[in-house]
């Protein structure tokens, strides 16, 4: 399955945040900011998460979305000392519901609140789906020896019924990658937005089915391998950086980031449910990463993102992200936590170099990216 589908619209929208300076301080305070508009000066609310030297802001809003202010479009600010009054899921989706085009509908589970235009039996299979990687993913962690914590709000999933009203929407997001993305995890506005490749809406047609059937009816699809593979992959990056795992906007390395996103992502078409398994050796990625190996590949995406962003380059980094973590999970799961947590501490629009990365690296592992590629050469050799 190609990897340039994978996850482009975050990489994109984190370097936004070059256009604010060093932050200066990591604050909790919630403000009224008036901001000039090209329609007149809007008032916007929210907890200032960093405060550049500069005077520009990271402000996340009630519903946990992040807005860059810059300091020439700041015309006031003042701080609100009433405690905000939290939204119920319920609330909450009928709020997002009025941001979408008409037709949308809601699905809310434990922790997840699903927006869709297309069947609802869709929408119910995609919730469950979610419901179980939340679990699963926690429960790896968590005895991995990195217990990760309770989002403070339901993660949101945005599913469209068809590639025209989806791109519609992405366009905004994505840009000219919007054709090649068929589903991204946005960290400005914290959801996940995708389409039904399966058209399943036309289950909408049909007798009432039981989960199960609906669940095999969606996997007989030919797109089905791809389609879980892209539910999966970003809503691991949900939950990542959700959970404790990573801060949005923080200086997180991509290939940590993509490498724990494909870990997770293999699908299994032989259940109704499209996946139940950590772990599984995905074929795809490993092939290519034994086809286009070479003297000095981890330096280049340890050290810097740059490969995962060039169009040219991005299917070889995806393969080498996903055979590092693999190899690094499998070997040396102590070691790869102790890295995570090293990675967890990061705070947004901190400052990060190739030289800081190396030495991180080092320190968890013991060896520089070009020593581990030798033993990551035979691991990969022998497995099947």
């Amino acid at each position: 399955m190609p990897c340039f589908n994978r996850n482009l619209s975050w990489v994109l929208l984190a370097m936004v945040a070059l256009t604010i300076d060093v932050a200066q301080s990591l604050a909790t305070n919630t403000e009224q900011i008036e901001v000039q508009a090209e329609d007149g000066n809007q008032t916007v609310e929210g907890v200032v998460l960093v405060e550049a030297i500069d005077g520009g802001v990271l402000l996340e809003m009630a519903d946990e979305g992040l807005k860059l202010i810059q300091p020439a479009s700041i015309v006031s600010r003042t701080t609100i000392d009433r405690p905000a009054v939290p939204e119920s899921p319920r609330e909450l989706g009928r709020r997002i519901l009025g941001e979408l085009p008409h037709g949308f509908d809601l699905v809310v589970t434990k922790h997840y609140l699903i927006c869709f235009d297309t069947s609802r039996a869709y929408a119910q299979w995609c919730g469950a789906l979610f419901e179980r990687l939340y679990d699963a993913f926690g429960n790896f962690w968590r005895q991995a020896g990195f217990p990760l914590t309770e989002p403070r709000r339901p993660l949101i999933v945005v599913i469209f019924s068809d590639r025209q009203r989806y791109a519609a929407l992405a366009a905004h997001d994505l840009g000219s990658a919007t054709d090649r993305v068929v589903g991204y995890y946005n960290l400005l506005n914290n959801r996940v937005t995708t389409f039904d490749l399966t058209g399943s809406d036309m289950l909408a047609k049909k007798p009432s089915l039981s989960p199960g059937r609906t669940g095999l009816e969606i996997l007989m699809n030919p797109e089905a391998s791809g389609l879980v593979a892209t539910l999966v992959h970003e809503a691991t990056h949900q939950m990542a950086f959700n959970c404790g795992m990573h801060h949005r906007l923080a200086p997180v390395p991509l290939w940590v980031s993509e490498g724990v996103a494909t870990y997770f992502e293999t699908p299994d078409l032989s259940s109704e449910r499209g996946w139940r398994g950590i772990g599984i050796v995905n074929k795809p990625r490993r092939e290519h990463f034994m086809k286009t190996c070479r003297p000095g590949m981890l330096e280049s995406i340890v050290l810097g993102d740059e490969p995962f962003r060039r169009a040219d380059d991005a299917m070889d980094a995806y393969a080498r992200a996903w055979s590092l973590t693999y190899f690094l999970v499998q070997t040396r799961k102590h070691a790869f936590v102790s890295y995570l947590q090293t990675i967890a501490k990061k705070l947004p629009l901190e400052d990060d170099s190739p030289q800081q990365r190396r030495q991180e690296f080092i320190t968890a592992f013991g060896e520089s990216p070009t020593e581990i590629e030798g033993p990551l050469l035979k691991f990969m050799a022998r497995l099947k």
